[in-house]
């Protein structure tokens, strides 16, 4: 079998992840006044999951970023679930989120949510099924 030069591949897909996750951040961000949020930035950060292991070999990536996705999926469940019960447990409705202000030294005023939390844990748990189901996929070809 003739060994390629990716060389190219490597060092534009290097380039194009982060940017990638430069979307993914800001889509997270900007989702709570314009459109996005947790389910198309984990849509977005699944994609530079996917690409790198496209570029690279999936052993290649697992040992650089040992993930796995099925307890990263988990986690962001539990986290989106966690914030519906806070809301129980203050005696409001499932999932009512709760805002409050905080003044930090540096930055100043900042408002803070538990829709904040709600948001990312839905983007992993949307990381964590895509591309499991992306490997799984992989996997039987």
């Amino acid at each position: 079998m003739k060994e390629t030069n990716d060389v190219i591949l490597h060092m534009v897909t290097k380039v194009v992840v982060f940017i990638i996750l430069t979307l993914a951040i800001y889509l997270f961000i900007a989702g709570h006044n314009q459109p996005g949020g947790g389910f198309i930035s984990g849509l977005v950060l699944s994609s530079a999951f996917v690409l790198l292991y496209l570029s690279f070999d999936v052993e290649t990536v697992n040992s650089g970023l040992p993930l796995n996705f099925v307890v990263v999926a988990a986690v962001g469940v539990f986290l989106s679930v966690t914030t519906g019960f806070l809301a129980i447990f203050n005696g409001k409705s499932f999932l009512t989120h709760t805002f409050t202000s905080k003044t930090f030294p540096l930055i100043g005023k900042t408002e803070m949510g538990t829709v904040t939390l709600f948001e990312a844990g839905v983007s992993l748990a949307v990381v964590g099924v895509v591309v499991t189901i992306i490997l799984g996929i992989s996997e039987d070809v």
